[in-house]
Protein backbone atom coordinates (compact mmCIF):
# COMPACT_ATOMS: atom_id res chain seq x y z
CA UNK A 1 0.00 0.00 0.00
CA UNK A 2 1.30 3.43 -0.92
CA UNK A 3 1.56 6.08 1.76
CA UNK A 4 2.79 9.62 1.27
CA UNK A 5 3.67 11.88 4.20
CA UNK A 6 4.57 15.51 3.59
CA UNK A 7 6.42 17.76 6.03
CA UNK A 8 8.41 20.96 6.25
CA UNK A 9 5.76 23.59 5.71
CA UNK A 10 5.32 26.68 7.82
CA UNK A 11 5.01 30.44 7.91
CA UNK A 12 7.70 32.39 6.10
CA UNK A 13 8.16 35.97 5.03
CA UNK A 14 8.22 36.95 1.37
CA UNK A 15 11.66 36.25 -0.04
CA UNK A 16 12.27 33.45 2.41
CA UNK A 17 12.91 29.76 1.86
CA UNK A 18 11.45 26.44 2.93
CA UNK A 19 12.36 22.85 2.20
CA UNK A 20 9.54 20.34 1.94
CA UNK A 21 9.98 16.60 2.29
CA UNK A 22 7.84 13.69 1.21
CA UNK A 23 8.38 10.28 2.76
CA UNK A 24 6.95 7.39 0.77
CA UNK A 25 6.20 3.79 1.50
CA UNK A 26 5.20 1.04 -0.87
CA UNK A 27 6.78 -0.35 -3.97
CA UNK A 28 6.06 2.35 -6.54
CA UNK A 29 8.69 4.92 -5.71
CA UNK A 30 11.56 3.35 -7.60
CA UNK A 31 9.60 3.00 -10.84
CA UNK A 32 7.64 6.22 -11.18
CA UNK A 33 8.10 9.93 -11.56
CA UNK A 34 7.10 11.98 -8.54
CA UNK A 35 5.64 15.43 -8.31
CA UNK A 36 4.85 18.21 -5.89
CA UNK A 37 1.39 19.68 -6.18
CA UNK A 38 -0.24 22.59 -4.40
CA UNK A 39 -3.75 23.78 -3.75
CA UNK A 40 -4.53 27.32 -2.73
CA UNK A 41 -7.89 28.28 -1.20
CA UNK A 42 -10.57 28.39 -3.86
CA UNK A 43 -8.27 27.07 -6.56
CA UNK A 44 -7.69 23.73 -8.21
CA UNK A 45 -4.74 21.59 -7.29
CA UNK A 46 -1.82 22.18 -9.64
CA UNK A 47 1.45 20.44 -10.39
CA UNK A 48 4.39 22.69 -9.58
CA UNK A 49 7.35 20.35 -10.10
CA UNK A 50 8.09 16.79 -11.12
CA UNK A 51 11.11 14.53 -11.28
CA UNK A 52 11.60 11.26 -13.13
CA UNK A 53 13.23 8.19 -11.70
CA UNK A 54 16.41 9.20 -13.51
CA UNK A 55 16.37 12.73 -12.16
CA UNK A 56 14.98 14.76 -15.04
CA UNK A 57 12.94 17.67 -13.73
CA UNK A 58 10.22 19.98 -14.92
CA UNK A 59 8.60 23.02 -13.34
CA UNK A 60 5.53 25.16 -13.67
CA UNK A 61 6.36 28.57 -15.09
CA UNK A 62 5.25 30.21 -11.86
CA UNK A 63 8.02 28.53 -9.85
CA UNK A 64 10.74 28.07 -12.44
CA UNK A 65 14.05 29.43 -11.19
CA UNK A 66 12.85 29.52 -7.57
CA UNK A 67 11.95 25.91 -6.70
CA UNK A 68 14.15 22.84 -6.95
CA UNK A 69 12.80 19.30 -6.79
CA UNK A 70 15.04 16.37 -5.87
CA UNK A 71 14.67 12.74 -4.91
CA UNK A 72 16.59 10.12 -2.99
CA UNK A 73 15.74 6.75 -4.48
CA UNK A 74 17.46 4.83 -1.69
CA UNK A 75 15.48 6.62 1.01
CA UNK A 76 12.31 6.86 -1.08
CA UNK A 77 11.99 10.56 -0.39
CA UNK A 78 11.25 13.59 -2.52
CA UNK A 79 12.15 17.13 -1.58
CA UNK A 80 11.13 20.58 -2.76
CA UNK A 81 13.48 23.45 -2.02
CA UNK A 82 11.50 26.66 -2.28
CA UNK A 83 13.39 29.94 -2.53
CA UNK A 84 12.34 33.55 -3.05
CA UNK A 85 8.88 32.69 -1.81
CA UNK A 86 5.98 34.95 -2.74
CA UNK A 87 2.56 35.39 -1.12
CA UNK A 88 1.02 33.66 -4.13
CA UNK A 89 2.96 30.51 -3.20
CA UNK A 90 0.70 30.15 -0.16
CA UNK A 91 -1.05 26.79 -0.43
CA UNK A 92 -1.19 23.27 0.91
CA UNK A 93 1.55 21.28 -0.76
CA UNK A 94 1.23 17.58 -1.59
CA UNK A 95 3.41 14.97 -3.23
CA UNK A 96 2.17 12.21 -5.50
CA UNK A 97 3.15 10.36 -8.60
CA UNK A 98 3.33 12.31 -11.83
CA UNK A 99 1.33 12.23 -13.90
CA UNK A 100 -1.67 11.33 -11.81
CA UNK A 101 -3.77 8.33 -12.68
CA UNK A 102 -6.80 6.55 -11.30
CA UNK A 103 -4.77 4.72 -8.65
CA UNK A 104 -2.98 7.85 -7.46
CA UNK A 105 -6.23 9.34 -6.25
CA UNK A 106 -5.96 7.05 -3.24
CA UNK A 107 -2.36 8.08 -2.53
CA UNK A 108 -2.97 11.68 -1.41
CA UNK A 109 -1.62 12.48 2.03
CA UNK A 110 -2.53 15.31 4.38
CA UNK A 111 -0.22 17.79 2.73
CA UNK A 112 1.81 20.48 4.42
CA UNK A 113 0.70 24.10 4.72
CA UNK A 114 2.96 26.82 3.36
CA UNK A 115 2.05 30.38 4.22
CA UNK A 116 4.03 33.29 2.82
CA UNK A 117 3.17 36.48 4.61
CA UNK A 118 4.80 39.45 6.27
Amino acid sequence: QVQLVESGGGLVQPGGSLRLSCATSGSIFSIVAMGWYRQAPGKQRELVASITRGGSTSYADSVKGRFIISRDNAKKTVHLQMNSLKPEDTAVYFCNIAPLNVRSESYWGQGTQVTVSS
